[in-house]
């Protein structure tokens, strides 16, 4: 089987995929390679950037939740990133999860005169591509409450 690409910033390729499906047509097989692929390219981002290998487990219950953990924060993933391709937007998990790691949530404390201190949390300013995650997926740009506490 054999899938050409359209030229792209002038340059082109080809994929070359085998399989001993008879059955699939070009696009059929194109597709499910595609999505193989992402799959695999989710698991991969939420194994790094999310610690969940290696799995260091010895028991069965344990490693069955680690699994259940990992699949339910795949689903989340995927969940999250069709509602984004509803709205136009088909990056990566890896480049939504980078792109929104730069908002944070910034914790404050000042020690006022009368030896009370006080803790203010809130989150920085969202940015361009954060403002469009937060859109397409009809979220808040700027998560959680301002929180002000005083000790």
């Amino acid at each position: 089987m054999r899938w050409e690409l359209k030229e792209k910033a002038g340059q082109c390729g080809l994929y070359c995929l085998r399989s001993n499906r008879l059955d699939f047509k070009e696009q059929e097989m194109f597709d499910i390679f595609a999505m193989l692929t992402d799959i695999e390219d989710t698991f991969r981002s939420m194994k790094s950037e999310l610690g969940l290998r290696p799995v260091y487990h010895q028991r069965e219950d344990r490693c069955d939740g680690h699994l259940f953990i990992t699949v339910l924060a795949y689903h989340v993933a995927h969940t999250i990133r069709t509602q984004l391709r509803k709205q136009g937007i088909a990056d990566s998990w890896a480049t939504i999860r980078k792109g929104l790691s730069s908002q944070v949530r910034i914790t404050t404390t000042m020690k006022r005169d009368n030896g009370k201190v006080i803790h203010i949390r809130k989150s920085t300013r969202p940015e361009p591509f954060h403002r469009l995650i937060y859109d397409a997926l009809q979220v808040p740009h700027r998560p959680g409450k301002t929180v002000k506490t005083i000790i």
